[in-house]
C-alpha cells in the first residue's frame, strides 16, 4: 500500500464490491466505506478534517505505531458521530477554539489514540455520545485535556493526560463520565473537574499530581466518586468542593499537598471511608459554612508539614470522625463559631504538638470513646457558649489534659486522665464544665486546678497519686460573692472524701488566694519544664530612689538627646503625681514610647531605668523589665498567638513590656501573617490595663517609622518617639574606658589614639553594633593580650592589666 493512500476493506456479503480498494485521500475512503468496513492509513500525514458518519473501523498500519498523523491546518482534525473504531492514529491540532478530537454522537471506541495539540480541548465528548476510549494520551498544553460537556458520557480507561494548559478533565453541563486507572499529571489548572447540576464523575484506580490548582475541583451542585486514587504533588488544594458538591472517596491517598489536603464550604458533603490524608502544609481537613459537611469513616490524618490544624471546622460547619486516627500534627481538631460541630467516635488524636482538641467562639465538639494522647493539651473548650461532651474518653501523657476558660461549659463524663505533665482538668478566666465520674491519675501537679472561683462542678470524680494535690481551688477574691465550684462525692488517695452541698455553693476547698492573670495563668504550652501554678513570690530588691536611677541614666555615655526626653517625661510624670496629691487636675501623660536607632545603643538599659524611675515615684507596682520579641508573641496556628500576647503582657504586670523590632509584627507582605492578631490583642490590653503596664516599642528608625503608619491604632497609644543615635568615635572609646576601668585593666598609652582611629575606620552599615561592637572590641583586645602575656614567665602587674595598642583586632 504506497504512502499517502487509504485502502478500504469491504467485510460485509453485499455483492457491492466496487468499495475495496485504495484511495487517495481519508475523505474519499470514508465517503466510500460503509457500516462494518476497515479503513488501513498507510503512513503518512493527512491534512484533513476527518469526520466519520458511520460504524468503521478507522486504523493505522500493524506494526507502525503512531505513525499515521492527522494534522490539519485548522478546526477539528478528527470528528466521530457513529459508533466507530479509531485505532493507533496520531492526531495534531492548532485550532484554539475547538478540540483536537470530538465525539458526539453513539458508542464508538478509541484505541491507542495519541493526541498531541495545542487546540481548546485534547478530546472533547458531547451529548449523547458514549465512547470507549482505552490507552490514549493528550498533551494539550493550550487547552483542556479531555473535556465531557453537554450530556456526554463513556469510560476512559488506562488513559493519561500528560499535559494540559487548563484542567486536565473537566465535566460539566450534565456529563457522567467514567476514569479507569487513568493518569492526570502537569496540567496548569486542576486535574479533575465536575462543575453544574447532574454533572458526576467517577474515578477508580487513578493518579492526579503535579498540578497547579487542586488536584479535584467538584462545585456547582456536581456529584464525584473516587475509589483507590492518589492526589499528591498540587500547587493549590488537594481537593476542593464548593457550593453544594457533593464527593465520596473511598480507600484514596491525597498527599504532599502544600496548601489543605481537602477544602469544602458553601454546603459541600464529603463522605470519605478508608482514605489517608498526610503531608499537608494547612489542613488536613478544612470544613467551612452552615450546611457542610464531612463524614469520615476509618481514615487517617498525619504527618502535617505546616503549622495548622489538622481538621478544621468554622462557620457553622459540621465533622463527623468516626474510627478514625490524627498523628503526627501541630492540632488535631480546631472547632469554631457558633453553629459549628463536630462529633468524633471511637478515635484516636495522638503525637499533637500542641492542642488536640480545641472549641471556641460558640462552638460544639461531642467525643465518645475516644483516646487522646502525647499532647500539650488534651482538650481546651476556650469562651462562653463553647461546649459540648467528652464521654469515656481517656487522655494521656499531656502537658494538661482539659483546659476549660471565659465562659465554657463542656460536660466531661466518665474519662480518664492519666501522667499530664500539670494539671489534669484545669479551670480558669470564668470558665465552667461539669466533670462527672471522671479520674486523675499521676499528675505533675494538681488532679483538679480550679481557680477564679469558677463555677465548675465536679460529681464522683477521683484523683490518684498527684503530685501536688488532688483538688486545688482558688476564689475570685473577697468581692466574688457565692463564686466557687461545686464538688459531690469526690474523692483522692490523700484523703476519704470531699463533699460540698450544692446548696451552699461555696468552694470546696479554699486554700490559696486569686493569683492575678489575664487568663487566670492558663498553664503553658511553649515551655519544656513544668512550672507550678503558684508559687510563692520572690524576695524583692529594696526600690532605689529616683535620684539614684537618674543619676545611673546620667551616667550613660552619649545619648544626651535621650536623656533630656526620659527627664522631661519623668517630670511631667512627677508634676502631675504632686499636682493630683494637691486636690488639682493633672494632665494626662501616655507614657507608652517608641525607641528608634540601630542595635546596640542602649534602648534596653534605658528602658529598665525608666522602668525603675516609675516603680520609684508609685507609678508603677514593680518596675520590672520584660523583653520579648516576635518569636516570643506570634504563634503557629491560629488562636495561640493572643494566648503568648496575653501571657508576655501578664508577665509584664506592674513593670515595662518592651518589644524589640515591634515591625517584625507587621511584615510588608503579612497575607495571613498572625503578627496582626497580636498587635490587636496587645492595643486592647494597653487599653484595658493602661496603668498596670509600659509598652516600649523598639526597633530601626524606618522600619518604625513605617510599622506606626500602618497601625494607627498602636501608634495613637504612644506619647512620643525617641530617638537613639549612632555612638561616634570618642563615644565609643568612652565605652571601651568604663568596661577596662570595671574589668581591672588599663590604657596603655597610645591605646586610646589607636582605639579612635580603629573606631572611625569602621564600616557604620546596617550590621554595625554600636555600643555592642566597643564591648566586643574591649573583649577582642582582652583576648589578644592574654595571647600575648601568657608568653611571659613572670608578668608585672602592668603587663597584666595594661592594654597596648597592638592589642587592637583586625578590621572586619
Amino acid at each position: 500500500m504506497a504512502q499517502g493512500t487509504v485502502q478500504v476493506t469491504h467485510t460485509g456479503t453485499s455483492r457491492w464490491r466496487r468499495r475495496t480498494g485504495e484511495y487517495a485521500s481519508l475523505a474519499a475512503a470514508l465517503e466510500a466505506a460503509a457500516d462494518g468496513d476497515v479503513l488501513t492509513i498507510a503512513p503518512g500525514t493527512y491534512r484533513e478534517n476527518l469526520v466519520v458518519r458511520r460504524a468503521v473501523t478507522l486504523r493505522g498500519p500493524d506494526g507502525s505505531h503512531g505513525s499515521v498523523r492527522i494534522a490539519p491546518v485548522d478546526g477539528v482534525p478528527l470528528t466521530v458521530r457513529a459508533s466507530a473504531v479509531v485505532q493507533d492514529l496520531h492526531v495534531e491540532g492548532q485550532d484554539a477554539a475547538a478540540p483536537a478530537v470530538l465525539i458526539e454522537e453513539g458508542t464508538p471506541e478509541l484505541l491507542d489514540v495519541r493526541v498531541v495539540t495545542r487546540s481548546a480541548a485534547g478530546i472533547e465528548v458531547r451529548g449523547g455520545a458514549r465512547p470507549t476510549v482505552r490507552r490514549c494520551s493528550v498533551d494539550n498544553p493550550a487547552g483542556i485535556g479531555i473535556a465531557v460537556v453537554d450530556g456526554g458520557g463513556g469510560v476512559f480507561e488506562e488513559c493519561e493526560v500528560v499535559a494540559a494548559g487548563q484542567e486536565g478533565v473537566a465535566v460539566r453541563s450534565g456529563a457522567r463520565p467514567r476514569l479507569d486507572r487513568c493518569r492526570v499529571h502537569h496540567a496548569a489548572g486542576s486535574g479533575l473537574t465536575a462543575t453544574g447540576e447532574h454533572s458526576s464523575l467517577e474515578a477508580v484506580g487513578c493518579e492526579i499530581y503535579e498540578v497547579r490548582g487542586s488536584g479535584v475541583q467538584v462545585t456547582g451542585r456536581a456529584t464525584a466518586h473516587l475509589t483507590d486514587c492518589d492526589v499528591h504533588r498540587t500547587t493549590a488544594d488537594g481537593i476542593t468542593l464548593d457550593t453544594d458538591a457533593v464527593l465520596t472517596l473511598a480507600d484514596c491517598r491525597i498527599h504532599d499537598i502544600p496548601e489543605n489536603a481537602v477544602d469544602l464550604r458553601s454546603r459541600s458533603v464529603l463522605t470519605l471511608t478508608r482514605t489517608t490524608v498526610r503531608q499537608f502544609g494547612r489542613n488536613g481537613l478544612s470544613v467551612w459554612d452552615p450546611g457542610t459537611r464531612v463524614d469520615a469513616n476509618q481514615c487517617e490524618i498525619f504527618d502535617s508539614t505546616g503549622d495548622y490544624p489538622a481538621v478544621w471546622v468554622s462557620d457553622g460547619a459540621t465533622a463527623v470522625l468516626d474510627s478514625c486516627r490524627v498523628h503526627d500534627v501541630p492540632d488535631a481538631l480546631f472547632v469554631l463559631d457558633r453553629g459549628s460541630r463536630a462529633d468524633v467516635v471511637d478515635s484516636d488524636l495522638s503525637q499533637v504538638r500542641n492542642t488536640a482538641v480545641s472549641v471556641s467562639d460558640g462552638a460544639t465538639a461531642q467525643l465518645d470513646d475516644c483516646r487522646i494522647r502525647e499532647a500539650a493539651t488534651g482538650a481546651w473548650f476556650r469562651d462562653h457558649g463553647s461546649g459540648g461532651t467528652l464521654n469515656n474518653c481517656s487522655v494521656d501523657s499531656t502537658r494538661t489534659g482539659v483546659i476549660v476558660t471565659k465562659g465554657a461549659d463542656p460536660t466531661i463524663e466518665r474519662c480518664t486522665i492519666d501522667s499530664p505533665g500539670e494539671a489534669g482538668a484545669y479551670v480558669s478566666a470564668g470558665g465552667r464544665g461539669s466533670f462527672l465520674d471522671c479520674r486523675v491519675t499521676n499528675s505533675g501537679g494538681y488532679g483538679f486546678h480550679v481557680i477564679d472561683g469558677c463555677r465548675t462542678t465536679l460529681r464522683k470524680c477521683r484523683t490518684e497519686r498527684c503530685a501536688r494535690g488532688g483538688y486545688e481551688f482558688a476564689d475570685a477574691g473577697p468581692d466574688a460573692g457565692d463564686a466557687g465550684p461545686v464538688v459531690e462525692d469526690c474523692t483522692s488517695d490523700e484523703s476519704t472524701s470531699l463533699r460540698t452541698p450544692p446548696e451552699t455553693r461555696e468552694p470546696a476547698v479554699h486554700t490559696v488566694t486569686r493569683s492575678p492573670g489575664l487568663l487566670g495563668s492558663i498553664p503553658g504550652q511553649r515551655s519544656t519544664e513544668q512550672e507550678p501554678l503558684v508559687t510563692a513570690a520572690a524576695p524583692e530588691r529594696p526600690a532605689r530612689d529616683s535620684q539614684d536611677v537618674l543619676g545611673e541614666l546620667d551616667a550613660l555615655v552619649g545619648l544626651e538627646s535621650v536623656k533630656r526626653e526620659v527627664r522631661a517625661l519623668i517630670d511631667m510624670i512627677e508634676v502631675g503625681r504632686r499636682r493630683q496629691q494637691a486636690g488639682l487636675k493633672a494632665a494626662s501623660v501616655k507614657r507608652h514610647l517608641v525607641f528608634t536607632g540601630s542595635p546596640g545603643t542602649g534602648k534596653t538599659t534605658v528602658a529598665r531605668l525608666y522602668g525603675e524611675i516609675l516603680a520609684s515615684l508609685g507609678v508603677l507596682d514593680k518596675g520590672h523589665l520584660v523583653e520579648v520579641s516576635r518569636v516570643d508573641l506570634v504563634g503557629e496556628h491560629i488562636g495561640s498567638t493572643a494566648i503568648r500576647t496575653q501571657e508576655a503582657f501578664q508577665k509584664a504586670h506592674g513593670g515595662v513590656l518592651f518589644i524589640d523590632e515591634a515591625y517584625a509584627l507587621s511584615p510588608e507582605d503579612a497575607g495571613r501573617d498572625f503578627g496582626k492578631e497580636a498587635i490587636d490583642t496587645l492595643v486592647k490590653l494597653m487599653e484595658d490595663h493602661r496603668d498596670a503596664v509600659v509598652v516600649i516599642v523598639a526597633g530601626y528608625t524606618a522600619e518604625m517609622e513605617r510599622f506606626l503608619s500602618v497601625n494607627p491604632g498602636v501608634a495613637s497609644r504612644f506619647s512620643r518617639t525617641i530617638t537613639f543615635g549612632d555612638y561616634g568615635p570618642e563615644e565609643l572609646l568612652r565605652i571601651v574606658e568604663q568596661q577596662a576601668d570595671e574589668h581591672e585593666y588599663r590604657l596603655a598609652p597610645g591605646a586610646a589614639e589607636g582605639l579612635l582611629k580603629y573606631f572611625a575606620a569602621l564600616p557604620k552599615g546596617p550590621a554595625f553594633g554600636n555600643g555592642r561592637t566597643a564591648r566586643q572590641t574591649f573583649e577582642a583586645m582582652v583576648e589578644r593580650h592574654a595571647s600575648r602575656v601568657a608568653q611571659v614567665a613572670d608578668p608585672s602587674t602592668d603587663e597584666l592589666t595594661l592594654l597596648y595598642a597592638e592589642d587592637l583586632p583586625e578590621q572586619p
